[in-house]
This record gives C-alpha cells, sequence and structure tokens, in this order.
C-alpha cells in the first residue's frame, strides 16, 4: 500500500475522535510552547544584558589589588596599587589610549531638602571616555581639577532623578558626606543591570575623594583602555610585567595585583548566560517528554479498539510493516499538528511578555527547530511501541477478538 493511502487512513483516523486527539496532542503543544517562550526570554535577557554590559567598552583592562584564589573571591593586601602605578603604566606601556585609576564608596548627599545614598566613584579626567559615559549636560572634569583636589562632581542620571527632581543641577551645589561639592556636569543614562545601576553614581576626581572624603593614599582598582582590541593580551603581559619590577615581586612569588579582560568578562558571562538559558529550555522541554507518554498511552487504546480492524486488513493481504506504517503515521501527525500549534502559541507568549512584562525576547529559528524537531522525534519514539504492538498482532487472534 503506498504511503499516501496509509497517510489519508490515519488522517481520518484522526478526524474521527477529534477532541481525542487535541487532548493528546495539547501535551505537545504545551510543551514546544514552553520550549520556545523560554529559551527566546532567555535569549533576550542575555542580550539585553550583554548590550548593557558592552556600553562599558569591551578594550579595557581592569587592575585590582590583591590575589585573585578563585573566580570570585580577592586575597591579600587592598592597598597595593598607587597613583604611581597608574602613572607608570600611563608613561611606560605603548598601545594604550587612556588610564584612570579609581576609588570607589558608598556615599551620602544632600540637597536642600532631600538626600540619598548612593556610589562616589573617584577616577580620572579620562574615564568618562573610557567607560563610555556621554555628558549630556555641562562637562567632565580635568587634569588640573584632579592635580588641585577640587570639590567638583559630575551627577549619574539616577541621582539626578533622586536628588533634583531632574531640574538642572549644574551650578549648584550639593553635600557628599557633609563637604560641599560643585556640580558640573550629568552624563545620559547607561540603563541598569540587575545587580548595578552605573546611572546611581556620582563621579569626582580621584585626589579629592583620596584626601578629602575616603582619607586613603592608595587606589581601588587602575583601568587602562587598549587602542585595539587585538592587542589586549599584549598590553596585559607588559602592564603584568612593569608592575612585578616595579613592586620588586620576584620571580616565582605571587603578585600582589590582578589583571581583568572586559572582554573575557563579557565571553564567559554570555556563555554562562547561554547555559542557562537552554537550562530553561530543558525544563520546559521535560513537559514535551509528558506528551510523549500521552501520545503513547492514547496509541495503545487505539491499537486495542481497532484489534479487529486489523484483524482483518491482516486476513486480506495487510503486510506487517503497512500495520506499523499506519499506526506510526498517526503518531507522528499528532506530533506535527501539536508542534505546529505549539510554535504559534509559543511566538504569541514572547511577544505578550514583550509587550506587557517589557522584557526583550528573541524568537530564534534554531530554538523553533529545535522544539519541533525534538516533538517529531517523541511522536516517533513513543508511537513506535503500539505500531509494532499492531503489527504484531496474530490476525486469527485479532479476528476473534470482541
Amino acid at each position: 500500500m503506498l504511503i499516501w493511502d496509509l497517510f489519508k487512513m490515519a488522517l481520518r483516523s484522526l478526524v474521527t475522535h477529534k477532541l481525542r486527539t487535541f487532548l493528546t496532542a495539547l501535551g505537545i503543544i504545551i510543551g514546544v510552547a514552553s520550549v520556545i517562550s523560554m529559551i527566546s526570554i532567555g535569549e533576550g535577557a542575555r542580550s539585553q544584558t550583554q548590550d548593557t554590559i558592552s556600553k562599558f567598552g569591551t578594550n579595557i583592562i581592569t587592575v585590582k589589588p590583591g590575589q585573585k584564589k578563585s573566580r570570585h573571591v580577592t586575597t591579600g593586601k587592598v592597598d597595593t596599587l598607587t597613583m604611581d602605578d597608574a602613572d607608570y603604566i600611563k608613561t611606560n606601556i605603548s598601545l594604550i589610549t587612556g588610564v584612570a585609576a579609581q576609588v570607589y564608596r558608598s556615599a551620602q548627599l544632600k540637597f536642600e531638602n532631600k538626600n540619598t545614598n548612593t556610589t562616589v566613584r573617584g577616577t580620572g579626567a579620562s574615564y568618562a571616555r573610557l567607560a563610555n559615559f556621554e555628558m549630556d549636560r555641562g562637562r567632565f572634569f580635568n587634569d588640573e581639577e584632579i592635580r588641585t583636589a577640587r570639590r567638583v562632581c559630575v551627577v549619574g542620571s539616577t541621582v539626578l532623578k533622586n536628588l533634583f527632581d531632574n531640574i538642572n543641577p549644574v551650578g549648584k551645589t550639593i553635600k557628599v558626606n557633609g563637604k560641599n561639592f560643585l556640580v558640573i556636569g550629568t552624563t545620559i543614562p547607561k540603563g541598569a543591570l540587575s545587580w548595578f545601576d552605573p546611572d546611581d553614581q556620582i563621579f569626582i576626581p580621584v585626589t579629592t575623594a583620596q584626601k578629602r572624603i575616603f582619607g586613603m593614599k592608595h587606589v581601588q582598582s587602575i583601568d587602562v583602555q587598549a587602542g585595539r582590541i587585538e592587542d589586549l593580551e599584549i598590553i596585559i603581559e607588559d602592564i603584568t610585567r612593569l608592575l612585578k619590577q616595579k613592586h620588586n615581586i620576584l620571580e616565582g612569588k605571587e603578585d600582589d595585583f590582578y589583571v581583568q579582560n572586559s572582554a573575557q568578562f563579557l565571553r564567559s558571562w554570555g556563555d554562562s548566560a547561554k547555559t542557562f538559558t537552554y537550562l530553561l529550555g530543558g525544563i520546559a522541554a521535560i513537559s514535551l517528554m509528558v506528551g510523549g507518554i500521552g501520545i503513547m498511552n492514547i496509541m495503545l487504546v487505539s491499537v486495542t479498539e481497532r484489534t479487529r480492524e486489523i484483524g482483518i486488513r491482516k486476513a486480506l493481504g495487510a503486510k506487517k510493516k503497512e500495520i506499523l506504517e499506519q499506526f506510526l503515521i498517526e503518531s507522528v501527525l499528532i506530533s506535527f499538528l501539536g508542534g505546529g500549534i505549539g510554535i504559534l502559541l509559543g511566538i504569541a507568549i514572547s511577544r505578550f511578555v514583550s509587550d506587557i512584562g517589557g522584557w526583550d525576547t528573541i524568537v530564534s529559528t534554531q530554538s523553533i527547530l529545535m522544539a519541533f524537531g525534538f516533538s517529531v522525534a517523541i511522536g516517533i519514539f513513543f508511537g513506535f511501541y503500539p505500531a509494532n504492538k499492531a503489527a504484531n498482532l496474530n490476525p486469527i487472534d485479532a479476528l476473534r477478538y470482541e
């Protein structure tokens, strides 16, 4: 018998039991929709976060004090870097376009009758360019203001909203831990990450932060900008060599500093987020397995109900292969039906979440093909046992079946 004839017979059988067919396909529909929507939400969140992180620059090398023992834990002294180290890097390393030493702590700000707690970041004149901060109003502080430790500051957009009700603060005076600071500029919003809001901070000259606010002589980090991203590894090697020499660190001894590459961090974070996204998709795929079990259950019921039909067909000369193909086609058709509706539902859920929740979602062709292919594979896998059972029925026993 031709495959087309078997297909029409299988389709006729499914149409005869419309409600049962739909309920059987429902598990596949929910599974496919879950996989597509979960992956699209995860991919959207990953892309959005990576875009935000990229705003800080992917050609930045950060030098920090202490020894990095693991991915997240730092040990040793935290006062081993100084302004002299930043100047030494700037003077002696080529292929770089900027250096900015930093100190940062939380502090209380006050303007008239309003106050807020935020991060005060003492840094260099080139920090705005290094970290991709753009000015909205006013200007960033200059080298002369750093040299003389002037009490000037640049305000982030979140601080602007909390402290000034979005009025123009340039030229106004605020108190930072009780000390007066002149606001000389504001920055354009970057957008918050889940764990950090880059706009919820103010920027002051690094010397002012050290001498007038925090009372420290060391710096907490040094940002170095590479002219080309291809030169990152060379610059990292040069920084490591020069600081070892300056800090008199002998060969074989542990460094009292460590170097981070922002591009490596971005790739590492992206890989972790991608793994988490597909983990979510894998969890959602469990419902596809449940849908497959439903297909097997209904197909076994169908074989039992049509035992006499199978016996008659075999008595009239139907081959074992044809019986197997007929019932296998039925199970695959249910998977196709469920997969198709599930794709449409998954896309709809993703768009709904994007429109109502304000989250970015990315429905990729890869996730659609993966979910649909998995649903078809489940239809074949879970449909084979009932189909094989039908094909192996003894025609005499089948004809006697009541």
